[in-house]
Parts: C-alpha cells; sequence; structure tokens
C-alpha cells in the first residue's frame, strides 16, 4: 500500500493511489465514447417503437408479443442496473463499458437477423443485459475521468448531446424502417458500438473504486428479476386467459413471493443491492413512488403512441419517429432552467406544478380521433409534455439525491434510476391489459349491430389480438368504423 499525500489535506494516510484524470484533450475522447455508448441504449429505447408496427406486421405478431419485445429488454435492464454499476467499480468500469457494448452490439445484431418473435424476444432480453453493464458505466467513467471542477460541465455535455441523439435517433430508425426493413433499427446499432470500441481502447483510460469490497447481491438481481418477470408474464398472459387462469395466477404470484423474498434477504443483505434502509426517509421513499407513477406513464405512452401512428393515423414509420422531437427539444431547452427552479422556489412547488402539465400533455393525446392534422393533435401534447417533464426531472433528481446521507448518493441515484426503468416495464404490460380489454369490448359491442356470417365473426375473434393489424383470410384488414359496419367486410355486413 503506498504513502501518498491527498490535495487539501493535511497529513499522509495510508491508502491506494488514486487514478489521475486524463489529459485535457483526452477528456474529449472520454466524453466522445460515453455519449456514443449510451446513446446506443436511448436510441434504441425509441427507435425500437417506431419498428414495432413493421415487425408485428412481417412477423404476424399479437400485441403480447410486440409487448415483449419492449418488456424483455426493460426486464433486464431494470434487474441488472445496479449489479452492473457494482461490476464496474469491482473490475474496471471501462473493462465492464466494453463488455456491455460488445453484448449489447451482439444482441442487437441477432435482433436483426430474428426469423421469429420468440428469437428476437431472447436476444433483446440479452439486450437488456447489455445495457445494464454499459447504462451505470457511462456516469461513472466522466466521474472517474473529470476532476470536481469540470465534472458538472462534462455531464451536462453528455446530457445535452445524449438528448440530441435520442432526437434525432428515432427520425433515422423511422427513415430506415419505412424504406429498407425493420431490422435496420437494430443493425445501426453495430458501427456505432464499434466506434465506440475503438475510442474506449485508444482513448479512455481504466478506473475503479479500490475499496469496493464485499460479495455482490447476485440473490437480490435473480430474485427481483423472478418478481418483476413474474407479475409482468402474468399480466401480459390475462389478456387472453382469464385471471383466475392457473398461468396467470400463478405468475402473478410466483412474481409476488419473488418480490417479497427480495425484500427479506435486501433487509438482511450485508452488502445488499437496494439497501431498504433508505426508505425509512419520507422524502426519499415519496420521490421514488413519483418516479415510479411519472415515468410508469410515460413509458406507456410512448409504447402505444407508435402504433396509433403508423396502423391509425397512417403516419409514415420516418413521421412517427420525427413525431416526438418537440418532447424532446423541449426539454433539451429547458433543462438548464429546470435546474435552478429548485434554488428559487424548492422542490415542492415544481413537483407539483410539473406532473400538472404532463397530465395535462396525457389528456391532449387522449382527445384526437382518427385523422386531423399533426400541429392541432400530437404536437400539443409533445410539447406540453415536454415541458412538464423538464419542470419535474431537476428537481425529482435533487430531491433523491438531498434525501440520503452523501456516502448514499450514488446507490440512491442508481435505485432512482432503476425504479424509473422499472415503471416502464410495468406500464406497459398494465395499460397492455387495458388496451386488450377495450378493444375488444368495442369490437364486441360493435360486431353485435351487424349481421355477419359465423365464419367472419370467428375470424375476427381470432385475429383481435393484433389490434390494428387484425386481418381476416381474403377480407383484409378488419376496422370497424364509427357506423358501426366493417371496412372491407362490406358485403357480409
Amino acid at each position: 500500500m503506498a504513502i501518498y499525500k491527498q490535495p487539501c489535506d493535511e497529513g499522509v494516510v495510508l491508502a491506494a493511489p488514486p487514478s489521475l484524470p486524463p489529459a485535457e484533450p483526452a477528456r474529449r475522447w472520454v466524453l466522445a465514447a460515453t455519449i456514443l455508448g449510451s446513446s446506443l441504449t436511448f436510441v434504441d429505447g425509441t427507435v425500437v417503437n417506431v419498428a414495432l408496427p413493421a415487425l408485428q406486421r412481417e412477423l404476424g405478431a399479437t400485441v403480447g408479443d410486440v409487448q415483449w419485445v419492449v418488456e424483455a429488454y426493460g426486464l433486464l435492464l431494470s434487474a441488472l442496473l445496479l449489479v452492473g454499476g457494482s461490476l464496474g467499480d469491482r473490475f474496471g468500469r471501462r473493462r465492464v463499458y466494453a463488455m456491455g457494448i460488445v453484448l449489447f452490439a451482439a444482441a442487437s445484431a441477432a435482433c436483426g437477423l430474428a426469423g421469429s418473435v420468440r428469437e428476437l424476444v431472447v436476444a433483446r432480453g440479452l439486450q437488456g443485459a447489455g445495457a445494464a453493464l454499459l447504462v451505470p458505466g457511462s456516469l461513472a467513467i466522466i466521474s472517474a475521468s473529470f476532476p470536481a471542477r469540470e465534472r458538472g460541465r462534462a455531464i451536462g455535455t453528455w446530457s445535452g448531446f445524449s438528448a440530441i441523439a435520442t432526437a434525432f435517433g428515432p427520425v433515422l430508425g423511422g427513415w430506415l424502417i419505412e424504406n429498407r426493413s425493420w431490422r435496420w433499427a437494430f443493425f445501426m446499432n453495430l458501427p456505432v458500438a464499434v466506434a465506440v470500441l475503438g475510442l474506449l481502447y485508444w482513448r479512455v483510460p481504466e478506473s475503479r473504486d479500490p475499496e469496493a469490497a464485499g460479495p455482490l447481491d447476485w440473490p437480490g438481481a435473480a430474485l427481483v428479476t423472478i418478481g418483476l418477470g413474474g407479475i409482468v408474464y402474468g399480466l401480459l398472459e390475462s389478456s387472453h386467459l382469464a385471471w383466475g387462469h392457473p398461468r396467470v395466477a400463478g405468475a402473478l404470484g410466483a412474481g409476488l413471493a419473488g418480490l417479497l423474498a427480495f425484500g427479506a434477504v435486501e433487509a438482511r443483505s450485508r452488502s445488499p443491492m437496494v439497501p431498504l434502509a433508505l426508505f425509512r426517509s419520507p422524502t426519499f421513499t415519496g420521490a421514488n413512488l413519483l418516479t415510479l407513477f411519472l415515468y410508469g406513464a410515460l413509458g406507456g405512452v410512448f409504447f402505444f403512441l407508435p402504433l396509433d401512428l403508423i396502423q391509425v393515423q397512417r403516419y409514415s414509420a420516418t413521421a412517427a419517429g420525427a413525431a416526438g422531437l418537440p418532447f424532446i427539444v423541449v426539454l433539451f431547452l429547458l433543462s438548464r432552467w429546470s435546474g435552478g427552479l429548485v434554488d428559487r422556489f424548492g422542490a415542492r412547488r415544481p413537483l407539483i406544478v410539473g406532473p400538472l402539465i404532463a397530465a395535462a400533455g396525457f389528456v391532449l393525446l387522449a382527445l384526437p380521433g382518427i385523422g386531423g392534422s399533426y400541429w392541432n393533435t400530437i404536437f400539443p401534447a409533445m410539447v406540453a409534455l415536454g415541458l412538464g417533464m423538464a419542470v419535474s426531472i431537476a428537481p425529482l433528481t435533487t430531491t433523491v439525491m438531498n434525501a440520503v446521507d452523501v456516502r448514499h448518493a450514488g446507490i440512491a441515484s442508481g435505485i432512482n434510476n432503476a425504479v424509473s426503468r422499472a415503471a416502464g416495464l410495468l406500464a406497459v404490460a398494465l395499460m397492455g391489459v387495458l388496451v386488450v380489454h377495450v378493444f375488444d369490448a368495442e369490437v364486441d359491442r360493435r360486431l353485435a349491430t351487424v349481421s355477419l356470417a359465423p365464419r367472419v365473426v370467428a375470424a375476427v375473434a381470432a385475429e383481435r389480438v393484433k389490434l390494428g393489424i387484425a386481418r381476416v383470410a381474403g377480407l383484409g384488414l378488419v376496422v370497424i368504423r364509427q357506423d358501426g359496419c366493417c371496412d372491407r367486410l362490406a358485403a357480409v355486413c
């Protein structure tokens, strides 16, 4: 153990020598590597939603199938996110970050080559595991590579460029889907991954936490995966099976048992993935509940919106990808301004006003019917959502960080990030149940008002699980019109 004098300390301490930050020119490459790597996950999350209608059509997938395409990714990412951060601290942040990039790229290639929904879902799960390794690593590498006085500006740069990539990624992805194939939504990750790996081993130094000790919480990670996976599986299966069906009831029961066991294990663990003592703070608990509901609503909307725009409103994939641009642009432009709201008004007022504005955006999305100008229907909702989230995010993050002791800041941030990911995971499953049941009830109500041949009724019943792309062989797309009749079924209506 070497002896060194710490800056600003009045003495000599025994400790491992800290790794020195890279020189200033090299830090630009560090930023480039972390921005490009983290953008892979940000862009992929939005581009895949735009690709869902195309892959649903080509693979003949049900709405439950496309939910699993999203849920498999979110499940592994949510469950392994905190473990991924710990692995980087212990074994080297650059090494684990690179492993995440490699796994994410390999899984992206497998997604693009998938010949069935099942293959695609498995590959998406591997993508989520890769993302769990690289998502925590980007900010950790920045923190290790920049001195404290420059760290805030570096994180701000990372955030700004990541937002730009997130904004324009879906537009590029939509164009590729429209003019090439939905498979390019995954193949487009590969050249970026190669560039990131080159930058990592060319310019980014290795760093780790020399004080990281204790076993990794693999039992906790396994139990939270079982818990979330069981609940999601039960909810998705309930769309076409009764709630009392053994498969549904068993999955929900196993999921609940897994989460309860997770809590018990974390309470007894000497190095828990989620220290439950943090939740003794009402502020910390309340902020994470607000995160759960706010990001849950956002995740559910951005899953179903591209399906509605492409399958119902007849937007092109490129236009659907561009529809969310106002949300990202408003969020980006106001993020710096919103950071000062806590200093001026405290956290409570922005955390009341922001979610209310976001709620108004959700209401605006619910109002339009079929047709209408984008500028009068989707655009106002996107602006309201962007403004609401801009007002909410900085105060919410500040509240989480201020609710715990500074030595727990890293784990508190990780928990809040994991909660936001799990929120989207659960929201897609819950909203899927609601959408399918509402759709089924409406189809039944309208079919009851017309006279159809029994074979047509049976064919419609079999296809309804595909929602917007339901087709009856020989009769084409099933679209229930407002007058109660069925387009392309006029001969039997």
